[in-house]
């Protein structure tokens, strides 16, 4: 299962980070950015700006991404693949809250770093967050 979701992972920053022949130069880079590569050090825990989150790949860059509109709410991607997947595409919208295990929409939810390499997680709140980090220090 593990290995399943690394895969699957590999493969989603794989398709972003590979420059189409349309693109310009600065979309090719955008797309490859990591929060390193824009000087940015994360630690887990570390609330970020949801304008700095791929939300396809659920991994915080470091730098503003493309905005997404859908259904009143603003979503955002890392690259073109991104920015046509999310609207058409619910299960990318949408997370699981790691503390309540509730659903929680991505566009209105509270984002932390959880992961060494800058993986995201979605909370329903910052109350939420803050037992969820309580929880993690036991």
């Amino acid at each position: 299962m593990i290995i399943g979701f690394i895969s699957l992972l590999t493969l989603l920053f794989t398709a972003c980070g590979q420059a189409g022949s349309n693109k310009d130069e600065a979309e090719q880079q955008h797309s490859q950015a990591t929060p390193e590569s824009n000087g940015h050090t994360t630690q887990i825990g570390e609330l970020v700006p949801s304008d700095e989150v791929c939300m396809v790949n659920d991994a915080y860059i470091g730098k503003k991404q493309f905005e997404v509109k859908f259904d009143g709410k603003t979503y955002y991607g890392c690259c073109e693949m991104c920015k046509e997947r999310i609207p058409k595409d619910a299960t990318v919208r949408l997370a699981i809250d790691p503390y309540s295990n509730k659903q929680v929409d991505k566009a209105v939810a509270v984002i932390a770093v959880t992961g060494n390499n800058g993986e995201v997680s979605y909370f329903e709140s910052k109350d939420n967050y803050t037992k969820y980090l309580k929880k993690q220090k036991q």
